[in-house]
């Protein structure tokens, strides 16, 4: 197809600059599983473009330490997103940092929009979102988001050196997260609605053995409540007796869970009731040539290995279908 640099005019209602802005294929997010679909993509010989709005690496970011990857023992959630993203660019990965606003779908092809007002035509796209933390949606969370309240112990952490901090939640997330603040804060307290952790039960062992660390069962919080200079305290309430009291704290730390971001995902690509995409055993999902992997597909874990697993097994399926529509449309 003859390409021109003159920009033309599309039904979508804004402009494309058609030279060197159709791709094979699109990779939307730079986690685990959006990066490890470049990998394989470019292995492929697709002329791939992956775009994050943020720094590579997604919810890996986050994590002080990453024990359950195969080959590292141990490793930050740091240097692995930043080897995840240099074994990558070895192959020559085009990774742009930058904003998508919306997917349309086409017979053809499909459109990419960002945020900038710039569109590229793809044969595919592998959707690679992820998921954003779950919030408690009670009085003081919102209002003190940044003065206090915090979901993320490593991003957070180092403010409440020497201070007393209240981890919300019970799985795999919030017993890591307590475990890293134990290193900083003088003291922990873990605050679950049940009577046992929901995390694995070697984490559950470091949390009964590290002397910071104090749970209480049967457990929520109803309010945050703070001053002029910032979070002050939690209002606790018992779901056994009912009890109400309140617990002098300098910060709260939330890890109740995460939600999937699927606000990009276009129309007609079917979503479970809790809204993460329903996809099949190849990561194709309802539209021909759209894909979701890692955090945003419905699954029954969600751990790096297996978001990787998702992104290698997603671009070796677009491979084909790209070849496909090679061959189909010029």
């Amino acid at each position: 197809m003859k390409t021109t640099k003159k920009r033309t005019r599309i039904e979508w209602g804004f402009y494309i600059m058609a030279e060197n802005q159709f791709y094979d294929l699109v990779i939307i997010g730079g986690g685990p599983a959006g990066l490890t679909a470049g990998i394989y993509a470019m292995r492929a010989a697709l002329k791939t473009v992956l775009i994050e709005k943020a720094v590579p690496g997604g919810q890996m970011v986050m994590s002080d330490e990453v024990e359950n990857y195969p080959g590292f023992e141990h490793i930050s959630g740091i240097e692995l997103s930043q080897k995840f993203a240099e074994h990558a660019q070895t192959y020559g990965l085009e990774i742009i940092t930058n904003e998508i606003v919306q997917i349309r779908p086409g017979q053809k092809h499909h459109l990419v929009k960002l945020i900038n007002g710039d569109v590229y035509k793809t044969h595919a796209v592998i959707i690679a979102t992820g998921g954003s933390p779950k919030t408690l949606a009670i009085p003081g969370e919102n209002d003190f988001y940044g003065k206090g309240v915090s979901y993320c112990g490593v991003c957070d952490g180092f403010f409440f050196r020497n201070k007393t901090v209240v981890v919300i939640g019970g799985g795999d997330s919030a017993a890591e997260e307590a475990l890293y603040l134990a290193k900083l804060a003088k003291k922990v307290y873990m605050v679950h609605r049940r009577d046992e952790l929901r995390a694995g039960m070697i984490l559950q062992d470091r949390v009964k053995s590290e002397a910071k660390i104090e749970v209480l069962w049967h457990t929520i919080c109803t309010a945050i409540l703070a001053g002029s200079d910032g979070v002050n305290a939690v209002a606790l309430k018992n779901v056994q007796d009912d009890k109400q009291w309140e617990l002098p704290t300098d910060g709260v730390f939330i890890f109740i869970g995460f939600l999937p971001n699927n606000k990009l995902v276009p129309k007609g690509v079917k979503l479970n009731a809790e809204g993460y995409v329903i996809t099949n055993e190849k990561c194709e999902t309802s539209i021909p040539g759209i894909y979701a992997i890692g955090d945003l597909r419905e699954k029954y874990a969600r751990q790096i290995v297996v978001s990787a697993s998702d992104g290698c097994i997603a671009a070796l399926v677009a491979a084909h279908y790209v070849e496909s529509r090679k061959a189909t449309y010029v």
